[in-house]
Protein backbone atom coordinates (compact mmCIF):
# COMPACT_ATOMS: atom_id res chain seq x y z
CA UNK A 1 0.00 0.00 0.00
CA UNK A 2 1.28 3.40 -0.86
CA UNK A 3 1.06 6.40 1.85
CA UNK A 4 0.09 9.89 1.23
CA UNK A 5 -0.06 12.30 3.87
CA UNK A 6 -2.88 15.03 3.70
CA UNK A 7 -1.96 17.79 4.56
CA UNK A 8 -0.48 21.38 2.90
CA UNK A 9 2.18 21.71 5.98
CA UNK A 10 5.43 21.60 4.69
CA UNK A 11 7.07 20.82 7.93
CA UNK A 12 5.00 17.49 8.58
CA UNK A 13 5.61 17.20 5.20
CA UNK A 14 9.66 17.43 5.47
CA UNK A 15 9.46 14.86 8.61
CA UNK A 16 7.58 12.10 6.79
CA UNK A 17 9.50 12.02 3.93
CA UNK A 18 12.70 12.07 5.82
CA UNK A 19 11.50 8.89 7.39
CA UNK A 20 10.89 7.32 4.19
CA UNK A 21 7.76 6.89 4.31
CA UNK A 22 5.91 8.88 1.91
CA UNK A 23 4.68 7.86 -1.63
CA UNK A 24 2.96 11.32 -2.41
CA UNK A 25 0.57 13.98 -0.71
CA UNK A 26 -2.77 15.14 -0.91
CA UNK A 27 -4.22 18.91 -0.34
CA UNK A 28 -7.56 20.35 -0.57
CA UNK A 29 -8.94 24.00 -0.60
CA UNK A 30 -9.37 23.22 3.56
CA UNK A 31 -6.10 22.39 4.03
CA UNK A 32 -4.52 25.46 2.19
CA UNK A 33 -6.76 27.71 4.02
CA UNK A 34 -4.92 26.17 7.27
CA UNK A 35 -1.34 26.41 5.81
CA UNK A 36 -2.14 30.28 5.82
CA UNK A 37 -0.08 30.20 2.49
CA UNK A 38 -0.63 30.87 -1.38
CA UNK A 39 -1.84 28.19 -3.03
CA UNK A 40 0.73 28.11 -5.90
CA UNK A 41 3.57 29.06 -3.35
CA UNK A 42 3.14 26.03 -0.79
CA UNK A 43 2.32 23.33 -3.50
CA UNK A 44 5.51 24.21 -5.43
CA UNK A 45 7.47 23.69 -2.19
CA UNK A 46 5.77 20.64 -1.58
CA UNK A 47 6.55 19.25 -4.76
CA UNK A 48 10.04 20.18 -4.19
CA UNK A 49 10.28 18.41 -1.25
CA UNK A 50 8.29 14.62 -2.71
CA UNK A 51 8.97 12.41 -5.59
CA UNK A 52 5.63 11.24 -5.50
CA UNK A 53 2.34 12.56 -6.90
CA UNK A 54 1.25 16.10 -5.24
CA UNK A 55 -2.72 16.56 -5.38
CA UNK A 56 -3.67 20.26 -6.30
CA UNK A 57 -7.08 20.69 -6.38
CA UNK A 58 -9.02 22.86 -8.95
CA UNK A 59 -11.57 25.22 -6.88
CA UNK A 60 -13.82 25.90 -9.83
CA UNK A 61 -17.21 23.78 -10.92
CA UNK A 62 -17.80 24.55 -14.55
CA UNK A 63 -15.92 22.92 -17.07
CA UNK A 64 -13.79 25.83 -18.89
CA UNK A 65 -13.02 27.36 -15.56
CA UNK A 66 -11.89 24.11 -14.13
CA UNK A 67 -9.47 23.64 -17.47
CA UNK A 68 -8.12 27.08 -17.21
CA UNK A 69 -7.66 26.60 -13.00
CA UNK A 70 -5.81 22.84 -14.24
CA UNK A 71 -3.88 24.12 -16.54
CA UNK A 72 -1.87 27.02 -14.15
CA UNK A 73 -1.59 23.79 -11.48
CA UNK A 74 -0.15 21.63 -14.18
CA UNK A 75 2.37 24.02 -14.94
CA UNK A 76 3.60 23.85 -11.09
CA UNK A 77 5.79 20.40 -11.01
CA UNK A 78 5.70 17.53 -12.80
CA UNK A 79 4.96 15.71 -10.23
CA UNK A 80 1.16 17.30 -9.89
CA UNK A 81 -1.82 15.70 -9.89
CA UNK A 82 -5.31 17.41 -10.47
CA UNK A 83 -7.54 16.85 -8.26
CA UNK A 84 -11.15 17.11 -9.41
CA UNK A 85 -14.71 17.36 -8.10
CA UNK A 86 -16.68 14.60 -9.28
CA UNK A 87 -19.51 15.67 -10.98
CA UNK A 88 -20.41 15.78 -14.52
CA UNK A 89 -18.02 18.65 -15.67
CA UNK A 90 -15.33 16.98 -13.20
CA UNK A 91 -15.19 13.67 -14.84
CA UNK A 92 -15.43 15.55 -18.38
CA UNK A 93 -12.39 17.35 -17.05
CA UNK A 94 -10.86 14.51 -15.97
CA UNK A 95 -11.17 12.66 -19.40
CA UNK A 96 -9.76 15.25 -21.04
CA UNK A 97 -6.87 15.93 -18.67
CA UNK A 98 -6.28 12.40 -18.40
CA UNK A 99 -6.35 12.20 -22.49
CA UNK A 100 -3.52 15.00 -22.34
CA UNK A 101 -1.13 12.97 -19.83
CA UNK A 102 -1.71 14.74 -16.86
CA UNK A 103 -2.41 12.31 -13.89
CA UNK A 104 -5.56 12.72 -12.14
CA UNK A 105 -7.54 12.62 -8.55
CA UNK A 106 -11.63 12.61 -8.84
CA UNK A 107 -12.54 13.15 -5.05
CA UNK A 108 -15.57 13.46 -2.88
CA UNK A 109 -16.63 9.43 -3.75
CA UNK A 110 -19.47 8.50 -1.73
CA UNK A 111 -20.48 5.54 -4.07
CA UNK A 112 -19.15 2.74 -5.63
CA UNK A 113 -21.34 3.97 -9.20
CA UNK A 114 -19.60 7.51 -8.84
CA UNK A 115 -15.95 5.71 -8.41
CA UNK A 116 -16.99 3.37 -11.48
CA UNK A 117 -18.10 6.64 -13.23
CA UNK A 118 -14.16 8.18 -12.07
CA UNK A 119 -12.73 5.12 -13.20
CA UNK A 120 -14.29 5.36 -17.24
CA UNK A 121 -13.02 8.75 -17.27
CA UNK A 122 -9.69 7.34 -16.97
CA UNK A 123 -8.88 8.82 -13.48
CA UNK A 124 -5.22 8.32 -11.94
CA UNK A 125 -7.27 7.80 -8.82
CA UNK A 126 -10.48 7.53 -7.11
CA UNK A 127 -10.88 9.19 -3.68
CA UNK A 128 -13.78 7.68 -1.48
CA UNK A 129 -14.34 9.45 2.05
CA UNK A 130 -14.05 6.72 4.91
CA UNK A 131 -14.74 9.08 7.29
CA UNK A 132 -17.66 10.59 6.33
CA UNK A 133 -19.76 8.07 5.51
CA UNK A 134 -18.80 7.04 8.90
CA UNK A 135 -19.88 10.14 10.50
CA UNK A 136 -23.10 8.96 8.87
CA UNK A 137 -23.81 5.75 10.14
CA UNK A 138 -22.33 3.92 7.14
CA UNK A 139 -19.18 1.86 6.98
CA UNK A 140 -17.29 3.67 4.56
CA UNK A 141 -15.50 0.36 4.20
CA UNK A 142 -17.59 -1.25 2.54
CA UNK A 143 -17.34 1.04 0.01
CA UNK A 144 -13.43 0.08 -0.52
CA UNK A 145 -14.61 -3.16 -1.13
CA UNK A 146 -17.00 -2.48 -3.60
CA UNK A 147 -14.92 -0.48 -5.55
CA UNK A 148 -12.40 -2.82 -5.37
CA UNK A 149 -14.32 -5.78 -6.21
CA UNK A 150 -15.90 -3.47 -9.50
CA UNK A 151 -12.46 -2.25 -10.71
CA UNK A 152 -10.86 -6.15 -10.74
CA UNK A 153 -14.15 -7.28 -12.65
CA UNK A 154 -13.20 -4.93 -15.32
CA UNK A 155 -9.50 -4.30 -15.20
CA UNK A 156 -9.49 -0.76 -14.59
CA UNK A 157 -6.39 0.88 -14.20
CA UNK A 158 -7.39 3.64 -11.70
CA UNK A 159 -6.44 3.34 -8.48
CA UNK A 160 -8.32 3.27 -5.26
CA UNK A 161 -7.17 6.34 -2.45
CA UNK A 162 -8.79 5.87 0.81
CA UNK A 163 -9.77 9.24 2.03
CA UNK A 164 -10.46 11.04 5.07
CA UNK A 165 -8.80 8.75 7.21
CA UNK A 166 -9.99 9.07 11.04
CA UNK A 167 -7.85 6.50 12.62
CA UNK A 168 -5.07 3.66 12.68
CA UNK A 169 -7.56 1.09 12.01
CA UNK A 170 -9.01 2.70 9.24
CA UNK A 171 -5.71 2.24 8.02
CA UNK A 172 -5.29 -1.02 8.30
CA UNK A 173 -9.06 -2.66 7.24
CA UNK A 174 -8.39 -0.03 3.96
CA UNK A 175 -4.89 -2.20 3.30
CA UNK A 176 -6.84 -5.69 4.01
CA UNK A 177 -9.72 -4.79 1.66
CA UNK A 178 -7.10 -4.13 -0.85
CA UNK A 179 -6.91 -0.02 -1.44
CA UNK A 180 -4.03 0.81 -3.34
CA UNK A 181 -3.17 4.28 -1.40
CA UNK A 182 -4.71 5.66 2.08
CA UNK A 183 -4.22 9.25 2.21
CA UNK A 184 -3.44 10.17 5.88
CA UNK A 185 -2.95 12.92 8.04
CA UNK A 186 0.26 13.17 9.76
CA UNK A 187 -0.61 11.92 13.32
CA UNK A 188 -2.43 9.21 12.45
CA UNK A 189 0.29 8.29 10.16
CA UNK A 190 2.77 8.74 13.04
CA UNK A 191 0.22 6.89 15.20
CA UNK A 192 0.96 3.73 12.89
CA UNK A 193 4.04 3.21 14.91
CA UNK A 194 2.59 2.51 18.34
CA UNK A 195 1.47 0.04 20.13
CA UNK A 196 2.04 -0.74 24.15
CA UNK A 197 3.49 -3.55 23.96
CA UNK A 198 6.59 -2.23 22.00
CA UNK A 199 6.85 0.76 24.41
CA UNK A 200 6.67 -2.08 27.31
CA UNK A 201 9.64 -4.26 25.88
CA UNK A 202 11.82 -1.62 24.77
CA UNK A 203 11.86 -0.14 28.13
CA UNK A 204 12.85 -3.66 29.58
CA UNK A 205 15.29 -4.65 26.90
CA UNK A 206 16.95 -0.52 28.15
CA UNK A 207 16.72 -1.26 31.75
CA UNK A 208 18.75 -4.99 31.06
CA UNK A 209 21.47 -3.13 28.75
CA UNK A 210 22.09 -0.21 31.19
CA UNK A 211 22.96 -2.91 33.86
CA UNK A 212 25.70 -4.61 31.77
CA UNK A 213 27.31 -1.60 31.78
CA UNK A 214 27.92 -2.18 28.09
CA UNK A 215 28.13 0.24 25.39
CA UNK A 216 28.52 -0.67 21.38
CA UNK A 217 29.69 2.85 20.18
CA UNK A 218 31.35 6.00 21.35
Amino acid sequence: MKFFVDTADVDDIRELNSLGLLDGVTTNPSLILKSGRDIIEVTKEICSIVDGPVSAEVAATEYEEIMKEAAVLAKIADNICIKLPLTLDGLKACKALTDAGHKTNVTLCFSANQALLAAKAGATYISPFIGRLDDMGIDGMELIQEIRTIYDNYHFDTQILAASIRTVNHVKIAALVGADVATIPPSTLKALVKHPLTDKGLEAFMSDWAKTGQKIAG
